[in-house]
């Protein structure tokens, strides 16, 4: 007879659970028969001891099934991307129109901002009367009459994840690479996708510092989606600077705007361009470099995000003028270089964590975020710099905290010899 008591016990022990324990220990998370001292005592045991490749696929499927999955019945190929987080990152909101573009339905479900990262959810809840929190009907009618939607997980959906993702927050097993897989694709599974892409990101930015955390990530997160059945690769990008030249959420909803309506070709558009060529490829869409860069090119990305925009309770103008309705922060203050010099470091993570103390983030997780702080104008690495040239701008609710974030930008940005040029994408695993 199964019992988490003895699956514990095999994993205590090293020995391989059977996908039918498994099946059985994330029902018992969704439904409450498995205590929180049990989830915990798992959690711990498959930080330590691992599962083997099959067992991951096994778990995220048992998870994946352990609530409501999607099925879809539309004329177009269903695909998602998912990035482990990074400053400045809000590819999605450029990237999933982009796709609809294309003709590929994008049912985005996606999370809120995880330390120092920015969330997807809360970048949208920037924008007056969209609801992330979309009920099932809705979340179909805009995929389907706007090709994309971007939402929040409903309680129906991967149940045993929310618990057990609460469980491994307090025990300290949160970094287990077969947990990180579990709960990442049993959410994007279950959305019902053919085909995903991962943006895994690498540097002071990002989650993980260096190449080998990031691949070791990589391969064990498109092993196990393509164990699941979904078609998946993944692009290690980096992150040793924002990606984006705004952080905070209005200010990223304006810089994706800004890339989606071609006023800027930076890192953001370049990084978008190729993510969406990687998913076109994996749904069978060739030359997808030439079609996503037609879709930004003519407008009719923008025209998408408009359309899930105002799908979603929205303005019904929202591309057109879009700054008319952003919040706006009574504080917004130039830090100036002290010195003239080449941007040589810049330490993602404090300009982060900056954000967060402003307020564009959780410290706890009943914090109210506001919406209209952060930092504009980042300058970018190897940029040369005159001595009186803004380093960023604060946007800030009071000049007290934006004289703490002044202090936290000036360490953070460092002058010295410009770094070797490396590319945005990394590597491609397969």
């Amino acid at each position: 007879m199964t019992d988490a008591r003895r699956i514990n016990a095999h994993l205590r022990k090293g020995e391989a659970l059977s996908p039918d324990e498994l099946r059985w220990f994330a029902k018992g998370l969704a439904d409450g028969s498995v205590s929180d001292a049990q989830a915990g005592a798992f959690a711990m045991g498959v930080c330590l001891r691992g599962l083997s490749e099959e067992g991951r696929v096994a778990l995220t499927l048992a998870m994946r099934d352990s609530g409501h999955v999607m099925q879809w019945d539309l004329d177009g190929p269903v695909a998602d991307k998912h990035s482990t987080g990074g400053v400045g990152d809000c590819t999605s909101l450029v990237l999933a129109p982009a796709l609809a573009a294309c003709g590929v339905y994008v049912p985005m479900i996606s999370g809120r901002g995880l330390g120092h990262t920015g969330g997807t959810l809360d970048k949208l809840d920037a924008i007056p009367g969209y609801a992330t929190a979309a009920d099932e009907a809705r979340f179909r009618r805009v995929v389907k009459e706007a090709g994309c939607a971007i939402v929040g997980a409903s309680a129906a959906i991967a149940p045993a994840d929310k618990r057990l993702y609460a469980v491994r927050d307090v025990t300290g097993t949160v970094e287990s690479l077969d947990l990180i897989c579990a709960s990442i694709l049993s959410k994007k599974l279950a959305a019902g996708l053919q085909a995903l892409v991962l943006d895994v990101k690498v540097g002071t930015g990002a989650f993980m510092k260096h190449a080998d955390e990031a691949r070791a990530l990589s391969r064990a997160m498109v092993d196990t989606a393509n164990g699941a059945g979904c078609k998946t690769t993944v692009l290690i990008t980096g992150m040793d600077e924002p990606l984006a030249p705004s952080l905070g959420n209005a200010l990223e909803v304006d810089a994706a705007m800004c890339a989606l309506t071609g006023r800027d070709k930076g890192p953001l558009y370049t990084l978008s361009v190729a993510l969406g060529a990687e998913v076109l490829a994996n749904v069978g869409i060739q030359d997808g470099t030439k079609k996503i860069t037609e879709a930004l090119e003519s407008g009719r990305a923008a025209e998408a995000f408009g359309k899930m925009v105002y799908g979603l309770g929205g303005p019904i103008g929202f591309v057109e003028d879009w700054r008319r309705y952003m919040p706006e922060a009574p504080v917004i203050r130039a830090v100036d270089a002290e010195s003239a010099g080449t941007v040589a470091a810049i330490d993602g993570e404090a300009l982060g964590l900056a954000v967060v103390a402003l307020g564009g983030g959780r410290q706890v997780e009943s914090d109210q975020i506001n919406p209209m702080v952060g930092l504009s104008e980042v300058v970018r690495l190897g940029e040369k710099v005159d001595k009186g040239q803004p380093l960023c701008r604060i946007h800030a609710a009071r000049v007290e905290e934006a004289d703490e974030a002044e202090r936290v930008i000036r360490a953070a940005i460092r002058f010295g010899k410009a770094p070797k040029p490396v590319d945005l994408v990394r590597e491609r695993i397969a």
